[in-house]
């Protein structure tokens, strides 16, 4: 059987004869194909695990052995994380009542006088604007009180009467606001009060005809340990009636005057109370953290 021409063991001559010397040149030639293709794949696999190794180290940033961040340089000025300023953790007290100062004495310490308890020039409600004329202080309640008044506030512990006169468009209104040491006095000289008020308080352009002698509008309140009242009518004399408005009007906003000028006493002291407590916390949880 013939293998036709260029068949593997055709010799240059055609006659069948293997050549026994191009086959071995052949085997050489292969061999050395086959320790090139491993020494180059053995550094392919060299470079490769130098590349793992590479990105293991890279991708490390820098972190200490057991996974801490290091310390890392920064630009002047900035501020790393292992940098960054501490602060203690505490907790704010909630803040008082400011009806516990305006109803026991013992919380309620601020100065007491026409000037803190009537600081502004002019009295003014809504609206509605009235200049203070005068002011005045007293620790004999009877004496700037008449009528029934009088021995009510004394019999029931009042430590000092405090009033101020509000005037404008010919009518005027006296607000007295009577102290205690506890609240049920002040509601027990509300509850009883009959009849009678505070002395109006003339003086700095309000005549002494103003509500002495007639008849005007009058008002009794109270709130914590404080009792209020207002006397209110005409500069010149003249009885209110019923259906006038005037003097009402500047009586009932000298009552809501008196109330909110207590009532701003005891936010104002409850809000030095938490301030202090704040900063008392704070120092507090300073001293446990140090």
């Amino acid at each position: 059987m013939s293998f036709g021409q260029g068949g593997p063991f055709d010799g240059p001559g055609g006659n069948g004869t293997p050549d026994w010397g191009a086959l071995a040149e052949e085997s050489e030639a292969a061999s050395r194909r086959k320790r090139w293709m491993l020494i180059g794949g053995g550094a392919l696999a060299a470079l490769a695990v130098a590349g793992i190794v590479t990105v293991a180290v890279i991708s490390s940033g820098g972190d200490s052995p057991n996974g801490n961040p290091t310390a890392r340089p920064t630009a002047s000025g900035e501020v790393t994380p292992d940098d960054k300023p501490s602060f203690p953790d505490y907790t704010v007290p909630p803040p008082p009542n400011p009806r516990d100062y305006i109803s026991d004495p013992k919380k309620d310490r601020a100065p007491l006088t026409p000037a803190t308890l009537f600081p502004d020039k002019s009295m003014v409600i809504g609206e509605h604007t009235y200049p203070r004329t005068n002011t005045a202080t007293t620790g004999d309640c009877t004496s700037a009180s008449q009528g029934p008044l009088g021995s009510l506030l004394s019999h029931n512990g009042c430590t000092k009467l405090l009033r101020a006169t509000y005037s404008k468009g010919g009518v005027s209104a006296t607000v007295g606001v009577a102290v205690f040491t506890s609240p049920a006095q002040a509601t027990k000289v509300m509850n009883q009060w009959k009849g009678g008020n505070i002395t109006p308080l003339a003086g700095g352009g309000v005549p002494s005809a103003f509500c002495q002698g007639t008849r005007c509008r009058t008002t009794a309140n109270a709130t914590g340990r404080y009792a209020y009242f207002t006397i209110a009518g005409y500069n010149n004399g003249k009885a209110t009636t019923t259906s006038e408005t005037k003097a009402q009007a500047i009586g009932r906003d000298g009552a809501s005057y008196a109330f909110a000028r207590i009532t701003q006493r005891g936010k104002d002291q409850a809000q030095k109370a938490a301030e202090k407590q704040a900063e008392e916390a704070r120092r507090k949880a300073e001293q446990q953290q140090s």
